[in-house]
């Protein structure tokens, strides 16, 4: 379970957050007031689904998955979460209950603001509104775009797309790139099994577009691995 974790300067992690890099420090220190730290180990539920949301999170160190369980007893992930990103805030305003699961997938540090420091912080300042509305509009088109992948993508498109989603169009040579984390939670994120990411992933090895080492993935060429299966 989530524990309370040593102090932090909790004011200056809130005023990194995108949403809140507006507010002046007498509005972040309202907020801080209604934040508390957590501090979970590998593993752990950050909440499950059903549970009502109570506020929003922050990920400061460490990193998170969002996740369902389908009907079969599969899992299926929606997001893998690194450091710096918030999460739980659409839900939030819904007045309903989460959806998926957070769970852990390393030892992390977490921060936690409570829903009635944002509404009070939303009464006082419109601009914090704007932002969020910003926010939350940017991950539906994140949301949608992945839908179309998933729709009309094969997955070798979609394991490219993955490897080289912080890559801009003109990079061309040589790139090593680290995987998040595990090749199913990975795979999961895609909409593939692990089986057909690895067989993919040995496929692209025999071809010579990319050496693995463990987490670790040499691409000799980028050009030649966007351009493959095109």
């Amino acid at each position: 379970m989530p524990v309370h974790s040593s102090a932090i300067n909790i004011d200056a992690l809130l005023a990194r957050v995108p949403l809140f890099n507006e507010l002046e420090p007498d509005e972040i220190a309202r907020l801080a007031r209604g934040t508390r730290e957590l501090t979970v180990a590998r593993g752990d539920v950050i909440f499950h689904k059903g549970d009502t949301p109570k506020g929003f999170f922050l990920l400061v160190y460490g990193q998170v998955k969002l996740a369902f369980t389908s009907a079969s007893g599969g899992e299926k992930v929606v997001k893998i979460l690194d450091q710096g990103q918030t999460f739980g805030e659409a839900v939030m305003f819904m007045d309903r209950p989460f959806m998926v699961f957070a769970q852990a997938l390393s030892d992390s540090l977490l921060l936690h603001i409570a829903k009635s420091a944002i509404i009070d912080e939303l009464d006082r300042d419109p601009k914090l509104g704007r932002k969020m509305i910003a926010g939350l509009s940017m991950r539906l088109h994140h949301l949608i775009t992945d839908v179309e992948s998933y729709s009309l993508h094969s997955g070798r498109q979609r394991i490219v797309g993955y490897l080289l989603r912080d890559q801009p169009d003109e990079t061309t040579e040589e790139l090593t790139v680290t995987l998040q984390t595990s090749k199913g939670i990975i795979a999961s994120r895609l909409n593939l099994t692990q089986e057909h990411f690895s067989r993919i992933l040995h496929e692209f090895s025999e071809k010579g577009l990319i050496v693995v080492e463990g987490r670790r993935i040499k691409i000799p060429s980028v050009e030649a691995l966007r351009t493959y299966d095109c």
